[in-house]
C-alpha cells in the first residue's frame, strides 16, 4: 500500500511540474524537426532470445514490410611498444531486429535491451507520435515479456537553417560555443555537447550541437545547425505501468523548455 501511495503522489507531482513546463510552448507549422524518438530499455527473461524478437516482425509488417538485422560493434584499442596505436572494429553480434516503414520514415527496434520508435521528417505532432509509439510498445510486451522497465528516453534532432550572412549564432540560439576575445572570430565547423541535470524531475539532458556545410535551399544559402536534445531518466518500473507515459510526457516537457528557451524570436520565425 505504502508504494502505490508513493507512486500516486509521484506522479501527482510529475503532473503538475508537467503542466507548469509546458507553458508558453506553441506549436509551429514548419517544426525544424528531422528525427524524433521514444527509446524505453528493459530487463527481458533469460528465456526470451533472438527468435522471439524477430516475432514482432509478424506484428508490424503490414506497416513495416522492410526487416534488418539490428548489428552492434565492438572496437579496440591496442598499444604495442615501439609500434603506433591500432584500431580493431568488429561485428560483435546481433541484438535486436530493425523494422522500417516503405517510406522510410517511421522506424521500430525490437531488441535485447528494449524497444525505440523513431519518426523522421515530417512529425506531425506529440499526440499522434506519441500514441504510435504506445500501440507499438504493447505489442513489444506481449513479444518480449519484459521483467522491468529501466531507462526511458525521448530525443528531437533539429536542424535549423540560418539564412545567409548573418553575424553571430546568438542571433538564433542562445545556447553557443564562444570564441575568447583575441581570436579569429569565425568557426568552419564545431561540436558541442552539454550535460544538464534537472534533479526535480531526476532527470538529465544531453545537448549536441554542431553545424553541417552551406547548403541552398529555395535559392537561399543556409548554415545547417544541428540541435540535438535527448532527455532521459533511469527508472525500475512495471513494463506494463502508466507512469511510463506520465514521466514520457514530462520529459517532453523538459525538451520543450531546452528548445524554446534556447532559441530566439529571430529563429522562431524560420518555423512559422
Amino acid at each position: 500500500m505504502d508504494a502505490i501511495i508513493e507512486n500516486d503522489q509521484q506522479s501527482s507531482i510529475l503532473n503538475n511540474i508537467s503542466k507548469n513546463m509546458s507553458q508558453n510552448h506553441i506549436t509551429f507549422p514548419n517544426p525544424p524537426i528531422t528525427e524524433a524518438l521514444i527509446d524505453i530499455r528493459v530487463d527481458l527473461p533469460k528465456e526470451i532470445t533472438l527468435d522471439n524478437l524477430v516475432l514482432f516482425y509478424d506484428e508490424v509488417k503490414e506497416r513495416f514490410p522492410l526487416k534488418e538485422e539490428k548489428v552492434h560493434w565492438r572496437t579496440g584499442f591496442k598499444v604495442a611498444p615501439g609500434d603506433v596505436p591500432q584500431i580493431s572494429e568488429h561485428v560483435a553480434g546481433i541484438d535486436g531486429y530493425v523494422f522500417r516503414s516503405s517510406d522510410k520514415t517511421k522506424v521500430v527496434q525490437s531488441r535485447l535491451d528494449g524497444f525505440t520508435f523513431n519518426k523522421l521528417k515530417p512529425y506531425e505532432d506529440w499526440g499522434t507520435f506519441c500514441s504510435e509509439a504506445r500501440e507499438l510498445w504493447s505489442k513489444f510486451l506481449k513479444i518480449a515479456k519484459p521483467k522491468n522497465t529501466t531507462r526511458l528516453a525521448l530525443r528531437y534532432i533539429n536542424q535549423i537553417d540560418i539564412p545567409l550572412p548573418f553575424n553571430d549564432f546568438d542571433e538564433y540560439i542562445l545556447t553557443i560555443p564562444e570564441i575568447a576575445p583575441g581570436l579569429p572570430n569565425a568557426l568552419s565547423e564545431f561540436l558541442m555537447k552539454l550535460v544538464i541535470p534537472n534533479d526535480e524531475i531526476k532527470s538529465k539532458a544531453i545537448i549536441l550541437e554542431t553545424m553541417k556545410n552551406v547548403e541552398t535551399k529555395n535559392g537561399q544559402k543556409v548554415l545547417p545547425l544541428i540541435f540535438d536534445i535527448d532527455v532521459f531518466r533511469l527508472i525500475s518500473l512495471d513494463p506494463s505501468s502508466e507512469e511510463i507515459w506520465n514521466i514520457m510526457g514530462t520529459l517532453r516537457n523538459f525538451k520543450n523548455d531546452i528548445f524554446f528557451k534556447s532559441l530566439t524570436e529571430k529563429a522562431k520565425e524560420l518555423f512559422r
